[in-house]
């Protein structure tokens, strides 16, 4: 499912570390991490919808309720995180 969101468009934030992020990440996406998030929050974009990824599907979930508290409608955390992205056979970059 959000694989298919982000292919019509919508916003992918990626909230994993820099380390993580250089080791490999999906082209396209933005990274704020997730201890950052709440001072970002006016970089992630309120008329568009947002895809959250992580490592596995946890800091995702914990940067979905912050963007709700925040005032965002259309927020969706990915199931399984990059893990599952790659597992179901969805390209990544790697390196910065």
């Amino acid at each position: 499912m959000g694989y298919q969101k982000f292919q019509e468009g919508a916003f992918l934030l990626d909230v994993r570390t820099q380390p993580e992020w250089e080791e490999y990440h999906v082209d396209g996406a933005t990274m704020i991490v997730l201890d950052e998030l709440e001072s970002r929050v006016s970089e992630v974009p309120f008329d568009q919808e947002v895809i959250i990824i992580c490592n596995s599907g946890n800091r995702s979930q914990v940067a979905r309720d912050i963007l709700l508290q925040a005032g965002h409608t259309s927020v969706t955390s990915i199931a399984g995180g990059i893990q599952g992205w790659m597992s179901a056979g969805h390209d990544v970059v790697t390196g910065k």
